[in-house]
C-alpha cells in the first residue's frame, strides 16, 4: 500500500529570489516525491517586521555573497534569476504587497492559476526587473499565466478587499507561528508534527526527514 502523502507547505513572497528557487525545485519534486505541495503566498515584510529580521542585502558583505550565491543556484537549478548588486536598490524600492494580494486573490478564487501566476511574477521581477507593484503589470502577468482579462480585472479589484487583506495577513501569521523568520519557509507535516525548513538549500534535508 502507498504511504500516506506528506503535506508540504511552501510560504513564499515573490520579492525573494530564494523563494523562487525553492518553488521551482519543489514544483519538480511534487511529481517524484509522495507529497502534496501546498502554495502559501505570504508577505515577507510582515515576517521581517514581526521577527526583527533584516534583508540579507542590508549587510554589504552578505549582499556581495548573495549575488554570487543566487547566480550559482540559478545556474544549478536552471531558474532564470538575474541578479546584480544594483538590483537591491530596485528591490528595496518596490513593495510586493499588491502583488502578494493579487496572488492571494487567485489562491482564494482560481487556485489552478496559482503556480503559473506566481512563476510569472518572479519572471517579471527577477528576470525582467519590472515594477510588479503597477496594476498594468499585474494584469499583464495574469494574462501570461492564462487568466482572461475579464477575470484579471476582477482579481485586481479584489486586492483592496478586507477578505484578501485578511487572508494574506493570516497566512503570514501562520508562517510566523511555525517559526518562520524569512523566506522561503517550507513546512513538512510528518509523523503528526510540523517540520520547518528555511531557505532553498535545505530541500535534500526535507527529503531525508520525510523518507524520500
Amino acid at each position: 500500500a502507498r504511504m500516506a502523502r506528506t503535506l508540504v507547505e511552501l510560504f513564499y513572497d515573490v520579492v525573494s529570489p530564494y523563494s523562487w528557487l525553492g518553488f521551482e525545485v519543489l514544483c519538480r519534486y511534487q511529481h517524484i516525491w509522495n507529497i502534496d505541495l501546498c502554495f502559501r503566498p505570504a508577505f515577507l515584510g510582515g515576517i521581517m517586521q514581526a521577527t526583527g529580521n533584516k534583508p540579507p542585502a542590508m549587510l554589504p558583505k552578505r549582499a556581495e555573497y548573495m549575488v554570487k550565491d543566487v547566480k550559482r543556484m540559478a545556474k544549478y537549478y536552471q531558474v532564470p534569476v538575474k541578479i546584480s548588486e544594483d538590483d537591491f536598490q530596485h528591490v528595496f524600492g518596490t513593495s510586493t504587497l499588491g502583488a502578494m494580494r493579487f496572488i492571494t486573490a487567485v489562491d482564494m478564487t482560481q487556485p489552478q492559476y496559482l503556480e503559473p501566476l506566481s512563476r510569472e511574477f518572479w519572471l517579471r521581477f527577477w528576470s525582467q526587473h519590472e515594477d510588479i507593484s503597477q496594476p498594468e503589470n499585474m494584469l499583464a502577468v495574469a494574462g501570461q499565466a492564462g487568466v482572461s482579462s475579464e477575470l484579471a480585472q476582477k482579481l485586481l479589484e479584489m486586492i483592496s478587499s478586507p477578505a484578501v487583506k485578511n487572508r494574506l495577513k493570516e497566512t503570514t501569521e501562520e508562517a510566523i507561528k511555525y517559526g518562520a523568520f524569512g523566506m522561503p519557509a517550507v513546512v513538512a507535516h510528518f509523523n503528526g508534527e510540523p517540520h520547518l525548513f528555511f531557505g532553498s538549500d535545505r530541500l535534500e534535508l526535507l527529503g531525508s526527514v520525510i523518507g524520500e
